[in-house]
C-alpha cells in the first residue's frame, strides 16, 4: 500500500495526517507489516517550509496532539515560524500500529498469534523488540522517501534525542539539522554507570525536596509504612509498594513537579482525592506499556540491562524509602500492577537479551551535520556527563549546558528552548 494522505484544518493552521505500510522487521521486507502514522502541522499562510521531525520521548508515547485552546504543545508555534512539524506516532503508539494485549497483530507476527494475549512469552519478547529507536528511524528514513523529501530536520526530546542520535550514526545524509533537549545518550557504555549517576542525583533531589518542603519527609515516610503493611491502596483496591511509591520521584525531574508532589502529599491516604491523585503521579501504568517493558532497552548499546535500575540501587536507597527514585524501573512492578503482570515474562526475556549496538561512534564522528543540545545540568533522567562526553563525538554538535530548565524545558519555556537551540545551530549565538 502507498503513502495515504488526509487533509483538514485548525484556525491558522493546515494539517496532514499520513499512514504508510512499513516491515515489522526490515530483514524480512516481505513478512509482517506494521502501519505508521504521522500527522504534518503547517501554518495556514502557504509558505513552503521545510520539515522538522518532531521525535516524542518515552519510549512508548504518541506525539503531542495540536490543540487551540492550551496552544499544545508550546514550542510549536515557534517551530512553525521555521517549518512544517512532522509529529511521528513512534510505532507502537498513538494511530501507528499500537502495543497492546488484545490489540490486533499484524498476520504472521507474534508465532501467528492473533493479539499477544495469545503469544508465547518468547513470542511477545521477539515482537517487542522490534520496537527500539533503530526501528523507528527506518520508519521515519521509509516516511522521508514516500513524502520525496531529500532531507529534514530533527527535533529529539528526551528518548527522542536517543532516536535523533541513532539517525545520525545511520542516515546522517538524510538531515540538514539535529536538535536534541534532554536526550543525548551515553555511547558504549553499560546502563549500569548511568543508572548509578541517576540514582546519586535523585537522592540530592530528594534531599533538596525535603528541605524545602517542612514535614514532607515524615509524610512520606508515613507512606512508606502504610505500604510495607499492605496498607496504601489505589482506587481499584491495588495496593502500592515501597518500591512503587518510591517511583514518584519521578515529579522531581521536571519544573512543576515537586510542587505536585507536595500538594499530593498534603492530602489525607485514606481520602479518594488521594488515592486517584496517586494513580495519576505514578509513572508506569497499563496505559503505554513500552514506556515500562522498554525503558531499560532504550539505553542498551550493545548489552543486556538485566534490571539495571535494582541491581544498581545504593544499600542506602534501600535503607531509606524516603529517598526516591527516577525513571527507575523495578522488576516488582510488574508482579503488583495487573495491567503490567501479562508483560512481566517477556519483560524478564527482554532483560536478559544481547541487544545490538545503537550507535557508531565512527559514524556519528564523520556526521557534519550542525546541531545543537540542551543539556540540563541537573537532568534527572540523562545525566550530563554522559550527554557532553556523546556531545563532543558530533563534528558540528554545540552543547548547552544550562541550570535553568528542567528535564521538561522544551515544554516549559514554550519556545525558549527551541529558538535558543536554533540560534545555535544556525552560528547566530555562543552557548
Amino acid at each position: 500500500m502507498p503513502l495515504t494522505t488526509r487533509t483538514w484544518t485548525l484556525p491558522g493552521l493546515h494539517l496532514s495526517d499520513l499512514t504508510l505500510p512499513v516491515p515489522l522487521d526490515p530483514e524480512r521486507p516481505d513478512g509482517p507489516q506494521l502501519e505508521v502514522f504521522a500527522r504534518v502541522v503547517a501554518a495556514e499562510d502557504g509558505r513552503d517550509r521545510p520539515y522538522l521531525v518532531y521525535l516524542q520521548g518515552g519510549p512508548g508515547s504518541e506525539a503531542p496532539r495540536p490543540t487551540l485552546e492550551s496552544a499544545a504543545p508550546a514550542w510549536l508555534p515557534r517551530a512553525l515560524e521555521d517549518f512544517r512539524v512532522v509529529m511521528l506516532d513512534q510505532r507502537g503508539t498513538g494511530r501507528s500500529t499500537p502495543i497492546g494485549l488484545d490489540c490486533p497483530l499484524p498476520q504472521g507476527a507474534a508465532g501467528g498469534a492473533a493479539t499477544l494475549r495469545e503469544a508465547s512469552a518468547e513470542d511477545q519478547a521477539a515482537y517487542l523488540a522490534c520496537f527500539r529507536a533503530d526501528a523507528i528511524v527506518r520508519d521515519a528514513e521509509a516516511l522521508r522517501e514516500a513524502l520525496e523529501v531529500a532531507s529534514w530536520s530533527l527535533l529529539g526530546q528526551s528518548f527522542g534525542g536517543f532516536t535523533a542520535l541513532r539517525y545520525l550514526s545511520e542516515h546522517a545524509g538524510s538531515v540538514d539539522l539535529a536538535l536534541f533537549t534532554g536526550g543525548l545518550p551515553a555511547v558504549g557504555e553499560q546502563l549500569d554507570a548511568v543508572y548509578t549517576t541517576t540514582w546519586e542525583g535523585m537522592a540530592r533531589r530528594s534531599e533538596a525536596f525535603y528541605a524545602r518542603f517542612a514535614g514532607d519527609r515524615d509524610r512520606m515516610r508515613h507512606l512508606a509504612d502504610l505500604a510495607a503493611a499492605g496498607q496504601l491502596h489505589l482506587p481499584d483496591g491495588q495496593a502500592v509498594s515501597v518500591d512503587r511509591l518510591r517511583t514518584l520521584g519521578h515529579l522531581l525531574g521536571a519544573s512543576g513537579g515537586p510542587e505536585r508532589l507536595h500538594y499530593l502529599l498534603e492530602l489525607d491516604p485514606a481520602s479518594p482525592a488521594f488515592r486517584h491523585d496517586l494513580t495519576a503521579a505514578l509513572p508506569f501504568s497499563g496505559r503505554n506499556p513500552l514506556y515500562a517493558v522498554l525503558h531499560e532497552s532504550c539505553w542498551a548499546d550493545g548489552h543486556a540491562t538485566r534490571w539495571a535500575a535494582d541491581r544498581t540501587m545504593p544499600q542506602s536507597v534501600r535503607e531509606d524509602p524516603t529517598l526516591l527514585a527516577g525513571e527507575h524501573v523495578h522488576r516488582s512492578l510488574f508482579a503488583e500492577d495487573p495491567e503490567l503482570a501479562p508483560w512481566a515474562e517477556a519483560a524478564d526475556l527482554l532483560a536478559e537479551h544481547a541487544w545490538p549496538a545503537l550507535y557508531d561512534p565512527d559514524a556519528l564522528r564523520a556526521a557534519q551535520v550542525p546541531a545543537a543540545a540542551a543539556v540540563y545540568f541537573e537532568d534527572a533522567y540523562v545525566p550530563r556527563e554522559h550527554s557532553l562526553a556523546t556531545a563532543a563525538l558530533l563534528p558540528q554538535m554545540r552543547p548547552w549546558v544550562t541550570s535553568e530548565y528542567e528535564h521538561n524545558g522544551l515544554r516549559a519555556s514554550a519556545g525558549g528552548v527551541l529558538d535558543h537551540l536554533l540560534d545555535l545551530a544556525r552560528g547566530r549565538r555562543t552557548a
